[in-house]
């Protein structure tokens, strides 16, 4: 991150920089419509945010870091931000400031270039300190902060590690209350109404499904999922369950996601949503993980899972997919390679698909079909009636 070797001196970087502010003929500071003096650096730990209203990255940084920051002012730390401009004009900076609960540098193109030197910015947004030795600090700030909020302070490499130690616990440590709540009992919704809680979970094979309704992907395999999930759940000896974990940009959309679900969801406006995305190192959607009934991670890998073999892969574990494999082959040579059925005027070939619809019955087949490379006309294997 830019920025990060600019001083390693507290005196020297809070001094640098009421010295840069006062060489530019600016002797204040903004908090709301209010001119507040320089800081010392001497009372809190400063910190400096380079931002810009144009910058996408920096619009969903800020409410990051301003719930951060109101959390940490709470509860009594000694932190305080303040905030220097790289918006192209002042109509931008009106913007970009509003719900800022911290200090304002005076929008000033010449002192922003200045400032902006000075501390190497080479990329937004930034968040660096004046008053702490860099070499003990995360390189990544603004990253910390928009995976752990106010958790990641005060920023250090040692916190950041601590971090990961305890998402790495979550994840292998089999403990599903610590998973979804840290110890406190916590409900899932259905879209119809009602609520599960994490303890009703305990003992079951837990798919965590993470997707969004503004994903063309997702809708796809959202409804391979409702097909396997409720032929697996119509077998009262099959504890299963899935939780959709929503990427959705706002209610409304995370609303149209569960309205076909029939499983739970955690809430919209829970943290555990990003909490998960991050302890499960979500990448892409739609991802889907299969937890045992110990608690642990089985598959990170059960969209294929269900895409491929769906019901028949539960419980989605290796040795479950290697006797469905060599059931497969055992399948494959009991059938001929190809065929000619008086239905159809080309030679149909054996082939694996993952999903098809039969031409004939107009039922959906899964694994061995018999196709036409020339049209695309498609049997189950049961509905031949003629064979060379």
């Amino acid at each position: 991150m830019g920025g990060g070797d600019a001083c390693e001196s507290a005196d020297f970087c809070t001094l640098n920089f009421k010295t840069i502010m006062e060489q530019e003929g600016v002797h204040h500071l903004l908090y709301g419509e209010q001119k507040v003096p320089l800081p010392s650096g001497k009372e809190k730990t400063l910190w400096l945010l380079f931002s810009a209203n144009w910058s996408r990255p920096c619009k969903a940084f800020i409410p990051q870091l301003v719930q951060a920051y109101n959390t940490l002012i709470e509860t009594g730390k000694e932190i305080e931000v303040i905030f220097v401009s790289f918006d192209r004009d002042e109509n931008e900076y009106e913007e970009h400031i509003k719900g800022m609960p911290w200090l304002v540098v005076p929008f000033n193109l010449i002192l922003q270039t200045v400032i902006g030197n000075t501390y190497k910015v080479n990329q937004i947004p930034l968040f660096i300190p004046l008053d702490v030795g860099t070499k003990l600090l995360s390189k990544d700030a603004v990253g910390l902060i928009n995976d752990y909020g106010a958790d990641a302070f005060p920023f250090t490499k040692n916190r950041q590690e601590e971090l990961k130690a305890l998402d790495e616990a979550k994840r292998g440590g089999g403990n599903l209350i610590k998973l979804f709540t840290n110890g406190i009992e916590y409900s899932f919704v259905y879209a119809k109404g009602g609520k599960i809680y994490a303890s009703n979970l305990v003992g079951k094979t837990i798919g965590l499904y993470f997707g969004a309704h503004w994903c063309p992907p997702c809708r796809e395999f959202t409804s391979q999922l409702i097909e396997a999930y409720n032929d697996i759940t119509t077998n009262e000896d099959q504890e299963f369950e899935v939780i959709f974990i929503s990427t959705d940009r706002d209610l409304n959309e995370f609303e149209l996601s569960i309205s076909k679900m029939p499983w739970p969801a955690i809430p919209f406006n829970s943290n555990t949503r990003q909490d998960l995305c991050r302890i499960f190192e979500v990448k892409w959607i739609p991802c889907l993980i299969f937890l045992g009934p110990n608690g642990k991670t089985i598959s990170t890998n059960g969209r294929e899972m269900v895409s491929s073999y769906g019901a028949r892969g539960f419980p989605f574990t290796e040795a479950k997919i290697a006797e469905i494999e060599k059931s497969l082959m055992k399948e494959k040579d009991g059938l001929p390679q190809q065929v000619k059925d008086s239905k159809h005027e080309h030679i149909l070939k054996l082939d694996m698909a993952k999903a098809y619809i039969c031409d004939f019955c107009k039922k959906r087949g899964v694994f061995w079909a018999f196709s036409c490379s020339v049209c695309g006309y498609d049997l189950h294997p049961t509905c031949i009636e003629e064979t060379l």
